[in-house]
């Protein structure tokens, strides 16, 4: 069982240093949606397509990731996916061609996902069995610091220096980070008998199916993608429009607002990375909470006569910002239900659903208000109803949750088939008492 140390530190510290750019060069299109619109002479339903391309590779990668961090370690794919965020970054800089600034996306999508999965990796390696699920919820929160700089900094920029100036610039960061991981990151700590690699492309196949078929990664998959979904998509894309188009608020507050959902996820996820820790056994409860939490909170904006008032809305914000911290938690039940050998693709396959909840609530949500506004003068009605397809991702999602923790707790009950020796001992007590 690895120990933290400074080196453990510095190692993570980089690696979410890299998590961070990358949540800001996903996001950094979501401040832009109205200048993009002019510079490509586009309207909501192409909007849409950018996001939606870049959110299908990020999706679409994952388990090849998985795969690959897996067989090569985190350090060399983590700084891959600099580079190619980077490319993406700089392409949408210098273009002024609908067709390129999807193919920009599309690299950004793609480098992204080529990022948090492999943090992830290395938290096992260099941590404490006991230290991990409360890391992991760090590492999501700290990672956001990315979104924060691609809210109101960024509206700064592109009101300053402009377009190609601040997405070339977003393109240096990327660079610089690459040669950072390079530099710093390591896939396990010096002398560690821990294997990083899998022994042949069959077996990582095999490996692949045998992290599916196991009851916990499915229910991780399906815990990601019931609450990572929404917040995404109103962090990603149509919460700034939602807010300046459809509530009327000033960009400096819609922005302010952003940045709170960040800074609440800071209060949330060590509260819920400490009860994931103490409550193995109670992990999907916090899901349910969550969900209930924020389908309520936007039934009650969403049904309120015209613009719900400032505080009520403040609330649906503090509610979203546990997206990131409450999606994490699905990771925590891909390790405990995986060995360390298949951890990349079980990590994978959980990351996946959230975003393909994220990718078609965003697509949907623009071609209902195309539809609604055909000329692009967007009302709070028409957000509102686009905003109500969210209630079928969710029903969607809680059915096949529900059934998937009946699956994992039968298989638990049955075998004890967690890795995790922390929660298996708790399984077991579990176990002797029903």
């Amino acid at each position: 069982m690895p120990r933290s140390t400074r080196r453990s530190w510095l190692v993570w510290g980089v690696g979410v240093l890299a998590y961070a750019v990358a949540v800001f060069q996903r996001t950094s299109l979501s401040v832009a949606a109205e200048p993009a619109k002019e510079r490509f002479a586009i309207g909501a339903a192409m909007l849409s397509i950018f996001a939606v391309a870049q959110l299908i590779m990020y999706a679409a990668m994952q388990i090849p990731v998985g795969v690959l961090v897996d067989r090569f370690g985190s350090r060399l794919v983590i700084a891959a996916g600099a580079l190619v965020m980077a490319a993406g970054q700089a392409l949408l800089a210098v273009t002024f061609d609908p067709a390129g600034a999807l193919v920009a996306r599309v690299l950004v999508g793609t480098g992204d996902a080529m990022t948090f999965i492999c943090v992830l990796r290395l938290i096992p390696a260099w941590f404490s069995v006991s230290q991990v699920p409360i890391i992991t919820q760090l590492t999501g929160l700290l990672g956001q610091a990315g979104q924060v700089a691609s809210t109101i900094p960024l509206v700064a920029a592109l009101a300053g220096p402009g377009w190609t100036a601040t997405y070339l610039g977003a393109a240096s960061v990327g660079v610089l980070v690459a040669v950072l991981v390079l530099a710093a990151v390591r896939n396990v700590p010096p002398g560690s008998t821990a294997h990083v690699t899998v022994g042949s492309w069959r077996q990582a196949g095999n490996d692949l199916i045998d992290s599916f078929r196991a009851p916990g990664t499915r229910l991780g998959l399906w815990a990601h993608f019931t609450t990572q979904f929404s917040g995404m998509v109103f962090a990603l894309l149509w919460g700034y429009p939602f807010m300046t188009i459809g509530l009327g608020y000033p960009p400096e507050l819609a922005g302010g607002l952003l940045t709170m959902m960040v800074l609440a996820a800071v209060v949330i996820g060590p509260v819920l990375g400490r009860l994931t820790a103490q409550f193995p056994l109670r992990r999907s409860n916090l899901i349910f909470g969550i969900l209930i939490a924020t389908i309520g909170m936007w039934t009650i904006v969403l049904l309120w006569p015209g613009a719900a008032p400032l505080p009520v809305f403040v609330v649906l914000i503090l509610v979203l910002s546990a997206y990131g911290p409450g999606s994490a938690v699905g990771f925590d039940f891909a390790r405990t239900f995986n060995p360390s050998t298949r951890l990349g693709a079980a990590t994978g396959i959980v990351n996946m659903g959230g975003f393909v909840a994220s990718l078609t609530t965003i697509f949907v949500i623009g071609v209902v208000l195309d539809l609604l506004a055909r000329g692009g003068a967007y009302t709070l009605t028409d957000f509102k109803i686009a905003f109500c397809f969210q209630y079928v991702v969710w029903a969607f999602g809680i059915v096949s949750l529900r059934r998937t923790r009946r699956l994992a707790r039968a298989q638990l009950a049955a075998e004890g088939t967690l890795i995790d020796p922390l929660p298996h001992a708790i399984a077991r007590r579990w176990r002797q008492r029903h």
